[in-house]
């Protein structure tokens, strides 16, 4: 059965990246490294925008109100009052940008970096309320995607640069990850990711223009083709978590259309797992 895909909002992201649906406001948060800003959608209704002094590649809720935002120097506090910033990690190295960026059911911040021209340098970190920072795993490419299985006990990182999906064990207590080990290769650029609620993998193809759902076995069971020819990454979201928003870019792509850089929904495609907030 053909998916239908919506454009919930019509814009011109030059990269548009880390839709994340916010339980607690029931809107849809995602941004725009190049142009440095945060968006807030209410779905059917207005995307908000805010600027921010840094390129942003992600701006996560927080349990105690404000944002937690993964800038190019660090990751830093927006607080609720929406004047107040301030930094909790602070890791600003030349060459180096924001990554992907999620929060685990323990309210955990796990980040990626990516070095200019992607070299294998950049990591990936994991950072407590506290802002207790250390990196779990070096040597990724182009890490931009990041996501666990809806029992905990498996995370999922994509590699752009490797063009494939790797598996970690996982303990949600502890945040101890396991060896890094291969779960499909993907024969494109794979971008952000995210998990349903039968455990299933979506991931946004970015030079194929589609998104292709995987079995927690790594075997590929289904492929949407988009009207955009980057999606960068998918959420589930909406007030039963049965909407699947996806982002796009222009930049990279050549005689861009109206829908590219466009935010996508897929409405009634499965459901979601329960996204969580930061507690910093």
């Amino acid at each position: 059965m053909q998916a239908q895909v919506d454009i919930a909002v019509q814009a011109a992201a030059r990269s548009g990246r880390a839709p994340t649906w916010d339980i607690g406001t029931e809107t849809l948060l995602w941004v725009d490294p190049p142009t440095r800003t945060v968006h807030r959608c209410t779905p059917g209704h207005a995307d908000h925008t805010m600027e921010v002094p840094q390129q942003v590649s992600a701006a996560k809720p927080r349990s105690r109100g404000g944002l937690v935002l993964h800038l190019s120097g660090g990751i830093a506090l927006f607080e609720a009052d929406g004047e107040h910033r301030t930094w909790l990690v602070y890791w600003a190295q030349d060459g180096v940008q924001g990554g992907e960026t999620m929060i685990d059911r323990k309210g955990r911040l796990w980040a990626t970096t990516v070095h200019d021209g992607e070299n294998g340098d950049g990591w990936l970190a994991r950072i407590g309320g506290d802002g207790a920072a250390g990196i779990v795993l070096r040597g990724l490419a182009a890490g931009h995607g990041i996501g666990w299985s809806p029992d905990d006990a498996r995370m999922y990182v994509s590699d752009s640069a490797t063009r494939r999906i790797d598996v970690l064990d996982f303990d949600l207590a502890s945040g101890a990850t396991g060896a890094r080990r291969v779960l499909c290769e993907v024969g494109g650029e794979p971008a952000g990711l995210c998990v349903d609620a039968a455990g299933a993998i979506w991931v946004a193809v970015r030079d194929e223009g589609e998104i292709r759902r995987y079995t927690p076995e790594g075997e590929l069971d289904r492929k949407i083709p988009l009207p955009v020819r980057r999606p960068t990454a998918c959420c589930f979201g909406g007030t039963d978590l049965t909407d699947l928003y996806v982002t796009s870019a222009r930049d990279g792509v050549t005689d861009p259309t109206d829908a590219d850089g466009c935010l996508l929904v897929l409405p009634n495609i499965g459901t979601g797992t329960r996204p969580s907030a930061f507690t910093g």
